[in-house]
């Protein structure tokens, strides 16, 4: 089966992180967000995987390649062009991306998912598809809900009681909001939606194509299944991540390391004596790093490589 990974944005909201590298390669318990994705797609039965690159593109793809360490095919499109011998980052927008890429090789030949790069989850992706085919759709939306006091944060997805898309709201006041299901950046698609998006023009999923796709009448749906979904939309959010991950809120993801005590992981060659000092987990210390004696350390906490407590 196959897939899309978009990977193209700046990251801006999430700036100083993205200034050294781009979104998806933002360390969570020290592996890159894409690279959860990557894993999971894998899981699911996704061998065949397009990433579509800009900013800082080499760092994305000099770190997964071609993809045969986790068993998958990955390709990528880069946006952008090259000016007096430098390559410059020019993304095209999310739907402008696939464009590209099925003019370029028709790739997109039956249904694909396409997913944001920025996200962990543990969406059961063939519960997905198999809502997806029932409902006759050309395109689904993955939705969740969210308590009231945080849709201004998202896109709200509003449907009929037999989850068809009627219409949306971008980050929409409390009090103007007309659902509380908001849009995961989780999509499934059947290859003629294609022809909806414009060649070689810069098109957004979000706020051109799914507009048209309502515009033009087609079957449009809203999946709703149980999931975990880790968002790093804002700074704010990657501090989050690392905690939520820590506590264990995503079932597929294991720490790190080896499990020294009860909640407590190190890399190697740890210099530290933990009867010493005070820890209490879930903690993880990074291989070569030194905990004096006297310290104190309360978790969620994630210690990187070669750090020196005292």
């Amino acid at each position: 089966m196959k897939a899309m990974i978009l990977a193209a944005g700046k990251g801006t909201r999430v700036r100083p992180l993205t200034h050294v590298l781009p979104k998806p390669m933002i360390p969570v318990l020290g592996k890159p967000v894409m690279e959860y994705l990557v894993e999971h797609l894998a899981r699911h039965g996704f061998d065949q995987i397009m990433v579509n690159v800009s900013h800082l593109a080499h760092t994305i793809e000099g770190y997964f390649g071609d993809g045969r360490r986790w068993g998958v095919e990955i390709g990528y499109s880069f946006e952008g062009h090259l000016q007096d011998g430098e390559t410059i980052a020019a993304p095209i927008g999310s739907a402008g991306g696939i464009r590209r890429i099925q003019d370029y090789g028709g790739f997109f030949d039956d249904t694909f998912v396409v997913v944001c790069g920025d996200a962990v989850i543990d969406l059961d992706l063939r519960a997905v598809l198999r809502q997806h085919w029932q409902s006759g759709a050309v395109a689904s939306i993955v939705v969740r809900e969210v308590p009231r006091d945080r849709v201004s944060s998202y896109g709200v997805v509003v449907c009929d009681d037999h989850g068809r898309i009627q219409s949306f709201q971008e980050k929409p006041q409390v009090d103007e909001a007309l659902s509380q299901l908001v849009n995961t950046g989780i999509y499934v698609f059947e290859p003629e939606i294609i022809d909806l998006i414009p060649q070689d023009t810069e098109f957004d999923i979000g706020s051109e194509l799914f507009p048209l796709i309502l515009e033009k009448g087609l079957a449009f749906n809203a999946v709703r299944v149980p999931f975990n979904w880790i968002d790093i939309g804002h700074l704010s959010d990657y501090w989050q991540a690392n905690q939520q991950m820590m506590r264990g809120k995503m079932r597929e993801v294991r720490m790190p390391g080896t499990e020294v005590r009860p909640r407590i992981w190190t890399g190697l060659n740890v210099n530290v004596d933990w009867d010493e000092i005070r820890a209490e987990g879930p903690i993880y210390v990074g291989s070569g790093s030194r905990i004096e004696p006297g310290s104190q350390i309360f978790g969620p906490t994630w210690i990187g490589q070669g750090c020196h407590l005292q």
